[in-house]
């Protein structure tokens, strides 16, 4: 039998159920039903094993069904105490998911997937501190709390951070459900540890330099908190100084950098025709390496002779120029330039130095968005797969794992979109490589269906959309379990976390971001990686 402990809260007793559907629990006469929320963390004492779950459903029960009646009939307190104490009593659903004690030898490494049940009027107990610690394990150089299950506020739910970097994940909710706040730990969590670098394309400008909390008040970005171990790169330098936060670096693209490739992931937002896609493929070969901008500055007549040139219709090149001639209005596209700056990027990227590149006032501009962050993650690709290959082949070190922030992913994502991006190819084909994808976003529903599919874990916070909630869950063992949990959280600072980095699915508060106590738990570092010098670096990098 497994030893019991007065100290834990208990709950109740197993009366019914099954291991797919989940165990029915008597709640204990000196329980309130009141006090138990779904989601919570439990514990069940088994004959020999103790199993861990959490609560999914709760209800109301009589002990003869015809007693409901009296309920129509006015009682006084005294009578319907009575009623309840000896007629009526309440159930709660609970889902087992792993078992923490047992057989000595079969838990050296930890939890392991319950694939039996226990019996009849096993005893069930709230989580302890101590069974959340064992199966989340505790914060050091691969875990990261990231916040507290529901009713056990002194427990720390940590996340396996090695385990999150070899996949992608996801970040979801809908607006002001604090989203940015997870996001902003994630990624504090790892530059903190060294787990991997960070190239987040910041649309908001929220994580780079100060952002703002939900409230109004200011919230520390990565450079404040790491300062030199992160870059921030800016497509809006005038933006960021007006701000007062002037950027390590400013990012121009120049023309010779865009490619075919490059328009054809915009074909979407500027409604190209096929045939404007491919005859965007022949302008290199007829203009040379500044085709773009050679084809910008067409005249009527010079587009009529390229399109007899290319055997193209006017009629499709005219098109083609009315579409690409909004990218003459961006400033960050220019003709010439004296530092290749998705070079620089790449480059420190491989220093080991976390790169924030910031939108500024180009935020509502989501084809420049699109077109830089494309642009920019498909030389990253070409760079990576080389590099792991060359690896491989001599028996050399991998390079440093790489995670890539993406917001508003859904539009880079959507059935339609994404077989133009480069982002579907990533979540698909680039775990091999160490390149991963950090997706946040509040429309999981509109994202291709297999791209989702590749997310290793989801952290999920309040979903109202039932088309966003069941794409989330599609495939997920216990989804409709989950759906009930996830239907219960609470609007701000809750969140359901579940898949590959977590052993149990679970609902956590999450952990405070913005006070001087919570910027000092991530400075006081773990390991303690080498800070570089920027600008040595950069001079480096161009001599």
């Amino acid at each position: 039998m497994i030893n019991q402990d007065n100290s834990r809260v208990f709950l109740g007793h197993v009366i019914n159920g099954s291991l797919e559907q989940g165990l029915l629990v008597k709640i204990g006469s000196g329980t309130n039903i009141e006090d138990i929320q779904v989601g919570t963390p439990v514990t069940i004492d088994g004959q020999s094993k103790r199993f861990f779950g959490y609560i999914t459903d709760m209800r109301l029960e009589w002990a003869n069904q015809e007693l409901q009646d009296i309920t129509t009939v006015a009682q006084t307190p005294e009578v319907t105490r009575t009623i309840v104490e000896t007629s009526a009593f309440s159930v709660i659903k609970v889902r087992p998911v792993v078992i923490i004690a047992g057989d000595a030898a079969s838990l050296l490494d930890g939890p392991e997937i319950a694939k039996t049940i226990p019996p009849h009027l096993s005893m069930v107990y709230q989580a302890s501190a101590e069974d959340v610690s064992y199966v989340f394990g505790n914060e050091d150089d691969r875990h990261i709390w990231i916040g507290s299950p529901l009713a056990l506020e002194s427990a720390q739910v940590c996340l396996n951070l090695e385990q999150f970097v070899k996949r992608s994940n996801g970040i979801f909710g809908k607006s002001g459900t604090g989203k940015s706040f997870l996001t902003r730990i994630l990624l504090a969590g790892i530059v903190q540890k060294d787990i991997a670098v960070n190239l987040v394309f910041d649309m908001h400008n929220e994580y780079g330099w100060q952002g703002s909390s939900e409230q109004g008040h200011p919230v520390k970005g990565l450079k404040q908190l790491f300062n030199s171990q992160v870059a921030v790169f800016s497509l809006d330098p005038e933006f960021s100084r007006m701000r007062k936060k002037a950027p390590d670096f400013d990012l121009t693209i120049r023309h010779q950098d865009i490619e075919p490739e490059d328009i054809e992931s915009l074909a979407g937002i500027l409604n190209l025709t096929e045939n404007a896609r491919q005859a965007s493929y022949k302008l290199p070969r007829e203009l040379g390496s500044s085709w773009f901008h050679e084809f910008l500055k067409m005249s009527g007549e010079d587009i009529k002779d390229l399109s007899a040139r290319l055997s193209e219709h006017e009629s499709t090149m005219l098109s083609l120029k009315r579409r690409l001639d909004q990218f003459n209005r961006l400033a960050f596209i220019v003709d010439d330039a004296q530092r290749d700056s998705i070079q620089h990027i790449i480059r420190t990227l491989e220093q080991g130095i976390h790169v924030v590149l910031e939108f500024g006032r180009y935020e509502e501009n989501l084809a420049a968005y699109i077109l830089v962050a494309n642009l920019l993650t498909r030389r990253i690709r070409r760079r990576y797969v080389t590099q792991t290959e060359q690896a491989m082949a001599t028996n050399s070190e991998t390079p440093k794992p790489l995670v890539i922030t993406i917001e508003e992913a859904h539009k880079f994502l959507t059935t339609s979109v994404s077989q133009y991006t480069i982002f579907s190819t990533i979540a698909r084909e680039m775990r091999k490589y160490g390149v991963t994808l950090l997706i946040v976003d509040q429309r999981p529903g509109v994202i291709e269906e297999e791209v989702l599919s590749q997310i290793g874990t989801k952290l999920t916070c309040q979903l109202d959309n039932e088309r966003d909630v069941d794409a989330l869950l599609t495939g997920t063992s216990g989804g409709r379990e989950l759906k009930q949990v996830l239907s219960r959280l609470e609007s701000k600072q809750q969140a359901l976390i579940f898949g590959h980095s977590v052993p149990v699915p679970v609902v956590v508060r999450t952990r405070e971001y913005g006070s001087p106590e919570s910027y000092k738990l991530f400075q006081n570092s773990i390991v303690n990686p080498t800070t570089l010098d920027l600008e040595l670096d950069s001079k480096d990098l161009f001599s």
